[in-house]
């Protein structure tokens, strides 16, 4: 296999779950592509020798991680993006609940996503995020008080 057809893999593999972690990050469909093409330009960059697709997706959602943190240091707020049908809402009354999660601040939406969406435990999302376990599962808890003050009696 050549240079190119792994590189296809390897976006056709993770281009999905990269977008919809920088998407709930970012909250911003542009900035989600541009900072899923950097995540990928980076691994080309860098040729990290990594031992299986678990350690290659772990990596690659690490440093995506990183380069939304540095797109929202980058940029002041502009106010919420509106939700579009990008970010995946299973049924239409899920949407309720997506809404809410995308109005959370982004590091608790960021841990919601990776714990809910991506199946992460709370000490892989805090190696991913580059924080403690602990500020991790305070992030969750303070999201999952938000979001049932917000959706109480909608549910």
């Amino acid at each position: 296999m050549d240079h190119s057809d792994r590189l296809e893999t390897l976006v056709t593999q993770y281009e999905n779950t990269l977008f919809r972690a920088a998407l709930a990050i970012l909250g911003d469909v542009p900035e989600a592509e541009d900072a899923v093409q950097d995540a990928f330009l980076r691994y080309l960059e860098k040729r990290p020798a990594l031992r299986d697709e678990n350690h290659r997706r772990a990596w690659l959602l690490k440093v995506l991680a990183n380069g939304c943190k540095s797109r929202l240091r980058a940029r002041k707020r502009r106010g919420t993006a509106e939700l579009l049908d990008a970010y995946p809402a299973p049924d239409p009354d899920s949407r309720e609940v997506l809404e809410a999660v995308m109005d959370l601040p982004a590091r608790e939406r960021a841990a919601v996503h990776l714990f809910y969406y991506e199946g992460y435990s709370t000490q892989e999302i805090a190696a991913i995020l580059g924080q403690r376990p602990g500020t991790v599962r305070s992030h969750l808890s303070r999201a999952r008080q938000a979001l049932r003050e917000r959706l109480k009696g909608e549910v």
